[in-house]
């Protein structure tokens, strides 16, 4: 088996890559230990195991596709029931590990473990449950996967709580704390006896997932504030929602403090240029992040994008209102491309700058003419051959999960309509001659 914390040693010196740990390889080792009386499963959600004579107390519970695969890890590590699971937060990935513990409780006659969540998880669960639709349509983009269905029913936690509560399970004593950061129902474990950290998503082993584009407010400036909280602790061992463990108390200090300055100075920045009356445009093309941070291994922008935290910040303090007058009762966008098509030739001469323009490097630019190519006219072939090539390029010059994924699937609906797919033909029927791909 892999010495994991062997392993991130090396991947957080730089001198090894996460490979191991985003194949899920790691995870199909089973448990991995991390301390004394410490366990890791290291899944797409990370799962965090502390046996004691009372039962097993857990720290998330993973996700759904690989619920069955968590009970037999845990299974093979002890045959305690599950005393009681904690959600550090409400993402689907982290809550839906509980089933086969339950259905093993009412099979053997056992107390139900209980879940303990933050009291904001409930409220959570009930909007996923309203917009069930739409988290499905904006995670079928945002991770690639057409066939994504977004769950309908959840495991309510049976214990909440609001600022803190302290559990003793045993001799395991267990400070939780309540900090909004990623989301509003964030839960962090602090086992100050073991000095062992579990953060949840405050810390990934990528930027801070402070701006995901589709997703609700994020909390850029308190997120910071419980990093360097965090940071603080004296901690020994970091356990977090995503990536490998962190070990030694000067390497976590300096990991999280990294990551709260990447924050800081972004939150910063971009609250001053608002306060001096700039437009949204003009803050997100002025504000930089500092380059000798996301060179960190663990603040690469892998997963989301410093430009998507500004635009988190903006909407945070400034509405949705962008600055440009023109934006504030906009035309609609098929309308408004068709008059610049017009103006510049027709759709096809749009297209046709468009490629001039990803020739020459210029892939904003390209991205805005081959969408209005495609607005303007969205029965053209040449405008979708268009669109699909330069978002295909834009794809494979991005980064981030977040903008790979939105310039995949605007590909993929040119591809279609290329292809002449049913849902092509269907969309196309349903939009009445507007732009199909306007979602």
């Amino acid at each position: 088996m892999t010495d994991i914390i062997e392993y991130a040693d090396k991947v957080w010196r730089g001198e090894a890559s996460q490979q191991l740990y985003h194949r899920g390889d790691l995870r199909r080792e089973g448990m991995h230990r991390v301390a004394d009386g410490a366990y890791m499963w290291p899944a797409f959600g990370n799962v965090y195991v502390f046996p004691t004579d009372a039962g097993l107390f857990v720290y998330d519970t993973g996700d759904l596709r690989t619920a069955n695969e968590l009970f037999s890890a845990t299974r093979e590590l002890s045959d305690r029931p599950i005393h009681t699971a904690v959600y550090s937060h409400g993402h689907i990935d982290h809550i839906f590990g509980m089933g086969p513990f339950d259905e093993e409780a009412a099979r053997r006659g056992w107390e139900r473990p209980t879940v303990v969540a933050q009291e904001a998880v409930l409220p959570r669960f009930d909007r996923y449950r309203r917009t069930r639709g739409y988290n499905g349509v904006i995670n079928q983009r945002q991770f690639q996967a057409p066939n994504l269905q977004w769950p309908n029913d959840y495991r309510y936690p049976d214990v909440t709580f609001g600022d803190r509560t302290t559990l003793t399970i045993d001799d395991l004593v267990v400070d939780l704390r309540h900090a909004r950061g990623e989301t509003d129902d964030a839960a962090i474990a602090w086992l100050p006896d073991r000095k062992i950290l579990c953060c949840g998503d405050f810390f990934i082993w990528a930027s801070p997932n402070a701006g995901n584009p589709q997703k609700v407010q994020r909390f850029a400036y308190e997120w910071a504030r419980t990093l360097r909280w965090m940071a603080g602790l004296g901690a020994e061992i970091l356990l977090p929602g995503h990536g490998l463990p962190v070990v030694g108390v000067d390497r976590i200090r300096v990991t999280l403090t990294d990551a709260a300055e990447l924050l800081e100075t972004l939150h910063c920045q971009t609250l001053e240029l608002m306060n001096a009356g700039a437009t949204l445009d003009e803050v997100i093309h002025t504000v930089t992040a500092p380059a000798e941070l996301l060179k960190k291994p663990y603040l690469a922008p892998s997963y989301d994008e410093p430009e998507f935290v500004v635009r988190n910040v903006w909407r945070m303090y400034g509405g949705w209102y962008d600055g440009n007058p023109a934006n504030l009762k906009a035309a609609h966008r098929n309308d408004l491309a068709r008059e610049m098509a017009e103006i510049g030739g027709g759709a096809e001469r749009l297209a046709e700058r468009a490629r001039e323009l990803l020739a020459r490097g210029e892939h904003r630019l390209a991205g805005h003419l081959a969408q209005m190519a495609a607005d303007a006219d969205p029965g053209s072939r040449v405008s979708h051959e268009t669109r699909l090539d330069v978002f295909g390029a834009l794809e494979r010059a991005a980064t981030s999960t977040m903008a790979k994924g939105v310039y995949s699937w605007a590909a993929a609906e040119s591809r279609a309509f290329l292809e002449g797919s049913d849902r092509a033909t269907e969309l196309k029927a349903k939009t009445a001659g507007r732009s199909q791909w306007a979602f």
